[in-house]
């Protein structure tokens, strides 16, 4: 992903998360998935890799582990073939269910204990590449992203990095940020919910006495969280990828899966098996390992996920699991030493391996995937060195107590906290300090060639650095949610005027929020915002890497606030605006034409504003990685504009739209490159919209370029 839900992306997803994500699957963008799990039935297996139970190893499980986490490295080092590999965090989940089942189920346990033992297993490992992150981050990425890590050590270490993340790829205006280097932390986030949530409910089980009311007491709170995670995650994949991808109530099945499989592993072991049970299962055991090599080679960023794809590798694991003991094809396949290997150091390899990725790339630009490849087999030899030097000596080599062990994990928190502070503070002052205030927008020119009126100066950059990722329009409401197909009553100005401008389009014509209000309350009139992100007003389908589908709402949402625009006063002006991406060339031509014939019968006024430049790139990011030089973060221009018919095509000119074309004015002269600040102000917050304070400051120049003022 980006590092994340399956790209879109998106993660854009996830690199993101690809895209993630938009949510992409990259790097949540990048699916990411936890290997805390141990390959024993209890849970636990000394440091050299025997179990402390020789009886109840399970050598496959370990070699599964190895699978899950190869693929997914792989996947992230974008290598050629493993396109479903991000289905590894899918497997660790099943996994996590069986041997955490069988270990609350299989011996007494309190509560105290039980969190203590996962607080040893999990929590010293992961505080250790939380600090090391924060001090490679605070040493070698932009104050910038070095702000957006502090934030995401305190989720991480907080045990809601998943949730944190949910929360930015599902919020159209944060979704083009580059990839978290601790984004992969989302499903150790979800793990460990899940380990309190199940602790909790089997502990509290095991009030009932041994046998069968208890088993079928079990059994049926296992059904009844897995088929109801089951079908929100059926739903939410439907409604928005990155809540599917990274929630814990979408992911529950999952490790109910694994639960399943325990259960009837462990109702399987009470009796003595015949001969017809061992040859159902050894079959079982090899169709459940084609499903997961199936998954992560057929697989693809384009595969809606998790949704009813993820029951294959889901339900192949849980196969494999169950039958692993009674086919010694699988299982010797399994047990191999480089699996085994690999699974040993699963979980301290995966940890380190993302941040490793995402600073490099952000140090150095994308880089090819056997650079990638070669980065993350260089991660092995940290992981190596925190599984000898902290996972194993506190997780064996002090009192078991769980006084011990919850103290231990309390310190895993703790000490992260501490160093995302420090970071946190160190990018404030690297920042400017207390800067991040909005102040007054330096006057514009009502025309030519120069952004600023006459003798107007800025000193500085505006928006400061530390603001400018956040210089968003007023209204974000107006900006509906992605699965909503119309928009609320969203006015500004005089509300009561029966005059009003109309701006319609999506986030690209959201973004002239506030030129349009000045433009209004000049003449007393209304702002009516009609916007929804990502969606053409052109009349084309699109396809949205979020919710990873066709963009069904987009159509419903054009239709009905076509139709709505004929209700009411007739409007003073129509303000069209957009992206210029959509579709092809031809496409947008002929999408337009269908629009403009529906607005054309209202007999309103109608203007349209030719899209900004793309930059392609996070430009405060950029700027802050350059101590804010004004001269720094060119982009191409030939990459900057496509083809616009409405501009080039001649439509304007056939429905009567007046026009007004600003690329010239922020991209100026015919060299090869593009400003990212011109005479001081920042143009962009992102990879693609103008700040709010560009808007203002050409506010006087859309006054009279579409209503004509003087």
């Amino acid at each position: 992903m980006s590092t994340a839900v399956p790209p879109t992306s998106s993660t854009p997803s996830e690199e993101l998360l690809p895209g993630v994500v938009r949510v992409d699957r990259q790097a949540a963008a990048v699916p990411t998935a936890s290997a805390s799990a141990s390959a024993s039935a209890s849970g636990e297996v000394l440091p050299t890799g025997e179990p402390r139970r020789r009886s109840t190893f399970r050598p496959d499980i370990e070699g599964l582990r190895g699978i899950a986490v190869l693929s997914v490295l792989a996947f992230h080092a974008a290598v050629p073939g493993p396109t479903g590999g991000y289905v590894g965090v899918d497997i660790f989940f099943v996994i996590s269910g069986f041997l955490i089942t069988g270990l609350l189920t299989g011996r007494p346990l309190g509560l105290r204990d039980f969190a203590a033992r996962r607080a040893r297993r999990i929590l010293p490992a992961a505080a250790t590449v939380l600090v090391a992150t924060a001090a490679a981050g605070g040493a070698l990425l932009d104050p910038l992203r070095g702000t957006d890590l502090a934030r995401d050590l305190i989720a991480a270490a907080g045990q809601y990095a998943n949730w944190r993340f949910v929360g930015q790829q599902t919020d159209y205006l944060a979704a083009e940020r580059d990839p978290s280097p601790l984004q992969h932390f989302w499903s150790l986030g979800v793990e460990n919910q899940f380990y309190l949530f199940w602790g909790v409910l089997l502990l509290g089980l095991a009030r009932y006495p041994h046998g069968r009311r208890r088993s079928l007491a079990i059994t049926l709170a296992t059904l009844a969280v897995g088929g109801t995670s089951l079908v929100l995650c059926l739903r939410w994949t439907a409604a928005s990828a990155p809540l599917a991808y990274f929630s814990t109530g979408s992911r529950l099945w999952e490790f109910a899966a694994g639960a399943c499989a325990a259960l009837l592993s462990s109702a399987l072991a009470t009796r003595t098996p015949g001969r017809a049970v061992t040859r159902a299962l050894r079959p079982l055991g090899w169709a459940g390992l084609a499903a997961v090599l199936g998954s992560i080679l057929l697989y693809d960023r384009t595969t809606p996920f998790p949704g009813a794809a993820a029951l294959l590798p889901v339900l192949g694991t849980a196969a494999v699991l169950l039958a692993g003991p009674s086919d010694r094809l699988v299982g010797g396949l399994l047990a191999t030493r480089p699996l085994r290997a690999a699974g040993r150091l699963s979980y301290a390899w995966y940890l380190w391996h993302w941040p490793v990725l995402i600073i490099a790339q952000a140090r150095y630009g994308q880089l090819p995937w056997t650079v990638l490849l070669a980065l993350t087999a260089a991660s092995a030899l940290p992981a190596w060195l925190t599984l000898r030097l902290v996972e194993q000596p506190l997780r064996y080599g002090s009192s078991p107590a769980p006084r011990r062990g919850l103290a231990v994990g309390a310190s895993a928190l703790v000490i992260p906290l501490i160093a995302a502070l420090a970071l946190g503070g160190g990018t404030v002052r690297a920042l400017g300090g207390a800067t991040n205030t909005r102040t007054a927008a330096p006057a514009g020119a009502v025309d030519g060639p120069t952004l600023l009126a006459p003798g107007t100066r800025v000193l500085g950059l505006t928006p400061s650095l530390a603001r400018a990722r956040e210089d968003f329009p007023p209204g974000k409401g107006c900006e509906i949610p992605l699965n909503a197909d119309s928009s609320p009553r969203c006015l500004f100005g005089d509300e009561n005027s029966p005059d009003r401008i109309v701006l319609l389009g999506d986030s690209h014509a959201g973004q002239w929020i506030s030129a349009g209000l000045k433009m209004a309350e000049q003449r007393h009139w209304a702002l009516e915002v009609l916007v929804k992100p990502g969606c053409p007003l052109a009349t084309l389908t699109v396809r949205n890497d979020v919710l990873g589908r066709t963009y069904d709402e987009c159509d419903r949402w054009r239709g009905n606030t076509l139709t709505r625009l004929t209700s009411g006063p007739k409007p003073r002006l129509v303000l069209m605006a957009g992206l210029n991406r959509y579709g092809g060339q031809e496409e947008r031509t002929v999408g337009w034409t269908r629009t403009l014939d529906r607005l054309a019968a209202l007999g309103a006024p109608l203007a349209y504003l030719g899209d900004t430049p793309m930059p392609g790139k996070d430009i405060p990011t950029c700027l802050a990685a350059s101590d804010g030089r004004s001269d720094a973060c060119f982009f191409p221009r030939d990459t900057a504009f496509e083809p616009d018919p409405m501009l080039d095509g001649g439509l304007a000119a056939r429905y009567g739209v007046r026009t007004l074309d600003l690329g010239p004015l922020l991209c100026p002269g015919s060299g090869p490159s593009c400003p990212a600040v011109l005479e001081g102000v920042v143009l962009y917050r992102d990879t693609g919209h103008i700040t709010d304070t560009l808007a203002q400051v050409l506010a006087p120049r859309l006054d009279k370029g579409l209503l004509g003022a003087p």
